[in-house]
């Protein structure tokens, strides 16, 4: 199997290149594997390279080292080809889809990530798109948006960059109505804050729109928010980061295979962190998509076989 170290140069303010790229000429060096780094000039240029190599039909493990704009590029041109393994180094600001898997470390440790072992996971399909973490349309899509825009400057993280950006449309923006369809049967339409789709926990550099979601289960954890004054939503803000609005009367939390969401105009679509506008978007469940490479420091696959990690809502 060949090694593809696959670089954004942008990721981590600028640094990403510079901090990663030694720790991995260590590690490959010393364990004598066939390896390669690309350092990558743009979004477009990531995405033809990962796809050409995926196109060659050789075994190829995958090392995205970047941020969640980097996977979400390179998930989409890597998507049906099964002779490559998907591993994440996370040097961005959010990194919100291994935070489910271990600690960021763990992700960073090249020879764990070299020693790990890949597992199949679900992604979500959205037109043209493919996501591997979170969907989603609504209030929150727009503090994507402002968010993208707020992680540029030097003095946010990635959850202080969603923090402003959350308070910044808060004030902004009201509802949107909505007509929201799962699995083509149960329909829920009126005013609501968003309709969430998640295949991973996390967004927004730590929150948890999606508490009980596993990328590993067949199906998709839907979190639907009415619309909701702002004394209130601002109360239940930490509630919110923590997971816990499944327990709101405002939220609707189910499971499924699918989510379609109709906006009476254009609305913002996030799509791992990336986003597009749209009237209308279908989420839904594409089963066993990814090999997706755990480093072996990390408990998850022994936590999920023992139950530990569950999708058991509340």
């Amino acid at each position: 199997m060949k090694h593809i170290f696959i670089i954004n140069p942008a990721a981590g303010k600028g640094k990403a290149e510079s901090m990663i790229q030694p720790e991995i000429e260590k590690a490959v060096k010393d364990r004598a594997v066939d390896y390669e780094i690309i350092v990558t000039k743009s979004s477009d240029n990531a995405k033809e390279i990962c796809r050409s190599l995926a196109q060659s039909g050789e075994q190829i493990r995958m090392y995205v080292c970047g941020g969640d704009g980097t996977v979400c590029d390179v998930v989409n041109a890597i998507y049906g080809y099964e002779n490559v393994e998907l591993a994440i180094i996370p040097l961005g600001s959010g990194n919100d889809f291994v935070r489910f898997f271990g600690e960021k470390e763990e992700f960073c440790d090249i020879e764990s990530q070299l020693d790990g072992t890949p597992i199949k996971i679900d992604a979500i399909s959205c037109g043209d798109y493919i996501a591997i973490n979170q969907c989603s349309m609504g209030f929150d899509a727009e503090v994507c948006i402002k968010q993208s825009k707020f992680k540029k400057m030097p003095i946010f993280t990635g959850e202080t960059a969603y923090m402003a950006a959350l308070f910044n449309c808060l004030f902004a923006k009201k509802s949107s109505h909505l007509k929201i369809t799962i699995d083509d049967k149960d329909v829920y339409e009126g005013e609501f804050m968003f309709a969430y789709c998640g295949n991973g926990r996390f967004y927004g550099g730590g929150f948890q729109p999606g508490p009980y979601a596993l990328p590993d289960d067949g199906y998709l954890d839907f979190s639907i928010i009415k619309n909701m004054n702002i004394p209130r939503f601002l109360s239940k803000v930490g509630e919110y980061k923590n997971g816990e609005h499944y327990t709101w009367p405002e939220t609707t939390y189910l499971r499924g295979k699918k989510m379609k969401v109709e906006a009476l105009k254009d609305s913002a679509v996030n799509i791992d962190g990336e986003c597009v506008v749209a009237k209308e978007c279908t989420f839904e469940i594409i089963e066993n998509a990814f090999n997706f490479v755990i480093p072996k420091t990390s408990k998850y696959i022994e936590d999920r076989k023992s139950g530990k990690i569950n999708n058991k809502i509340g």
